[in-house]
């Protein structure tokens, strides 16, 4: 057995990418010296599932043991069962982007059989009509897929789902008795091959640490299973579990069954607990010295936290490590016609974080009494850059998503400028909140330097509600920033919420009609509805009362607190409202049934829309006033111009100007001022260019202006020669 840590993400996330957090933990094990290796078990368990072999053996099995009754959608599966084998080496090659003129086949609707998944198909003309043949033929591949595993929820394992492996057993778990009681039946079908893949796993690399990572409910099962399986076979091996559902959900943990399957549950971020444990397990720490961690002590869960040690810097966790991953072996599904979802799920996106927490800090649904949004730290532009440059050569991939509760516009503006001064070719995008600081210029370079997207929470589109939620923001501001985005090619994505504490039903239907209005003029792309739900960690979960909310019951679980049932004596049926909300959003994304009186999308009597039918537009009209500041930074993105001075003639009298020449990728222009204007101007382009590391402020401009002795800055920079620059890369930022 080796000193070294084994990191595993068990099934299932993602299929197109992996999740990031064993990459950034083994990124910061290697900054300390310590072996590390990492697996994805989700796509290892998918690929092996998913291949010839794979399907044989499924088909086999079902075939050995046929269940009592077989719904007839099962049944035509099993009778193609031909097809499917001979068909899904194939298909998954072009879901990895290895097999790419497969996509003329599936589009065609003749090479793969079709189950029940494709009677719910979208419109594909319209679906995909702008978006290409790949697009299409992986929708339809994404269908074919979920048959399959339609057939194995049916036949051998009724906890299967591609991104969620047992999920139910794992929502809202206050009590550990059902995932006990699931643990301690047979082994399912797919956990015999998660366990075949883990002993082989466990075989090669020997460690004496494995540390499991569960971000989601859906990889709860997956992760004990592999733990009791270690138990069982490797008893000496300690194993530790962290991520994002202990985080929120096991804080308050206290069955001390849950440490037959695991020894240690550590919480938050996870490099100082990992290095602790890892030194304790080594001899070379008390038990007291462990952090923010959970183990069983004379048969009593106990929490650890060595208040003496502290956290890691941002700046000296080390760059995400993503070796040891299949990087070329994860598939792109597309299994809703959602740009933002396609855009989640299609191609391999690195991960990454500009900030560690949110720089806002303060909505009232959200968890900011947990120190994982609550501690604020940004990380330097030229670090992040460096960071990015490491991961675009371990990989070979330039697309990046940051990952950050809310990215803060002013480090989004310095990794911008950065990205563009190294000369990097990236692709990226990431969450932000809709505030006034997107101003028309910051989006523009945002998108010169590779942002193709945002997404953020617009919550609930009300203002009573934005300002009990703390959002910070306004409907009307909202609407000019997307205006901003969408005008600089950048898609939008809105998360919007109903169900907030005393929404009443008027208020739903105006949200509906905001959104309605935003998509109508064109400023936003994609949405996306959830259903508020209370959390232990939020200010409305911390004080109920403050938002005239009930909790069902004080009882604290054993297991899992986070989701609190909760009563709203003053609010809408909120359930009510959710497929009327959710077929609306459907409809606008596609552009089609915008005119529709809103009463159309619910089947019972909802209040008439209190909102002007032009409300949006004439936000939109009322642009932020006021000057531009003399502190502004101003920046040239562009090429530097030839210029010459030239002698122009009318009516018997000559004069000279100073004539500039721009080309930039699409069109050349020409702009013609004064000569000592334009000697001034020639210099000052050169000054301001993007490539310069120092930036100017306007009102150093103004300064330099004027000791050229030239007069009236202000009529001379708003005049048309200047403002003409604004369409050849010159932001005010």
């Amino acid at each position: 057995m080796s000193h070294s840590v084994f990191l595993i993400t068990p099934p299932f996330t993602q299929l197109n990418t992996p999740y990031p957090a064993t990459a950034y933990l083994k990124g910061f094990l290697n900054t300390k010296g310590i072996s590390a290796f990492q697996a994805d078990l989700g796509i290892e368990v998918t690929l092996a599932l998913f291949s010839k072999q794979g399907l044989q053996e499924l088909f086999d099995s079902i075939t050995a043991e046929p269940p009592a009754a077989l719904s007839e959608n099962a049944a035509r599966i099993i009778a193609l069962q031909d097809d499917y084998v001979n068909t899904i080496d194939a298909v998954i090659l072009f879901l990895q982007g290895r097999n790419p003129t497969l996509a003329h086949q599936i589009s065609k609707r003749d090479f793969l059989p079709e189950a029940s998944r494709f009677a719910q198909l979208d419109d594909l003309h319209w679906a995909f009509g702008s978006m290409g043949t790949q697009d299409r033929a992986k929708h339809l591949a994404t269908m074919y897929l979920e048959d399959l595993s339609d057939l194995i929820m049916e036949c051998v394992d009724p906890h299967f789902g591609f991104s969620r492996y047992a999920e139910r057993l794992s929502r809202s778990a206050n009590s550990f008795d059902e995932l006990y009681d699931a643990l301690h039946e047979g082994y399912t079908y797919v956990d015999h091959i998660l366990t075949d893949l883990l002993a082989a796993r466990m075989e090669a690399v020997q460690p004496s640490l494995v540390a499991i990572s569960v971000p989601f409910p859906g990889n709860l099962y997956a992760a004990f299973r592999c733990g009791q399986w270690i138990k069982e076979h490797y008893p000496q091996v300690k194993i530790a579990m962290g991520g994002g559902f202990p985080n929120t959900e096991l804080r308050s943990l206290s069955d001390p069954r849950v440490f037959e399957f695991i020894d240690f549950i550590t919480l938050d971020d996870g490099e100082a607990p990992m290095e602790n444990l890892f030194q304790y397990l080594q001899g070379q720490k008390a038990p007291e010295e462990l952090k923010r961690t959970f183990l069983l002590q004379d048969g009593k869960v106990t929490y650890i936290n060595n208040a003496s040690c502290h956290d890691y810097k941002q700046s000296q966790v080390g760059t995400p490590d993503y070796s040891d991953l299949l990087l070329d072996q994860y598939i792109s599904a597309i299994e809703v016609v959602n740009p933002m979802h396609s855009l989640w799920s299609d191609g391999r996106w690195n991960k990454l974080t500009m900030a560690h927490g949110c720089y806002w800090g303060k909505c009232t649904f959200c968890d900011i009494s947990l120190d994982y949004i609550r501690v604020y730290e940004p990380i330097a532009a030229a670090m992040l850059c460096d960071r990015m440059e490491t991961i675009i050569a371990q990989t070979g991939q330039n697309g990046f998503h940051f990952v950050d509760e809310a990215a803060p516009p002013a480090l989004m503006r310095a990794l911008a400028l950065e990205i563009i001064r190294r000369k990097l070719t990236v692709t990226w995008w990431t969450n932000i909140r809709f505030e006034k600081s997107f101003t028309r210029d910051l989006c523009l370079l945002l998108k010169a330097s590779g942002c193709i997207a945002v997404s953020g929470g617009l919550e609930v589109a009300s203002d009573r509600l934005l300002g009990l939620i703390q959002k910070g923001i306004t409907v009307a501001q909202v609407a000019r920033v997307n205006r901003h985005f969408t005008e600089a090619g950048i898609m939008v994505h809105a998360y919007l919420m109903y169900g907030f504490p005393t929404q009443t039903a008027q208020e739903t239907i105006d949200s509906l009609e905001m959104v309605r209005q935003m998509f109508a003029a064109g400023i936003l792309q994609s949405a996306f509805w959830h259903q508020f739900t209370m959390t232990a960690h939020s200010p409305v979960g911390l004080d109920p009362a403050k938002y005239n909310v009930q909790k069902e019951t004080e009882a604290v679980g054993t297991f899992a607190n986070n989701d609190i049932m909760h009563v709203d004596p003053t609010g809408a049926d909120h359930e009510s409202f959710s497929f009327g909300l959710k077929k609306s959003l459907l409809n606008f994304m596609h552009g089609t049934c915008l005119d529709y009186p809103l009463q159309k999308w619910f089947e019972f009597k909802v209040p008439k829309t209190s909102v002007a039918p032009d409300f949006i537009t004439k936000a939109l009209m009322e642009e932020e006033a006021g000057a531009i500041k003399p502190t502004s930074k101003v920046v040239f993105l562009g090429k530097q111009p030839s210029m010459e001075v030239i002698t122009k003639s009318k009516k018997g009298s000559t004069w000279e100007v100073a004539s500039f020449t721009f080309q930039n990728k699409k069109e050349k222009m020409n702009i013609s001022v004064p000569p000592p204007q334009g000697e001034w101007l020639a210099g000052v382009l050169a000054q301001v260019a993007v490539a310069n590391p120092k930036t100017y402020t306007l009102q150093e401009l103004k300064d330099s202006y004027e000791a050229a002795g030239l007069e009236d800055f202000e009529l001379f920079w708003d005049n048309k020669p200047v403002n003409t620059l604004y369409r050849s890369g010159l932001l005010k930022l």
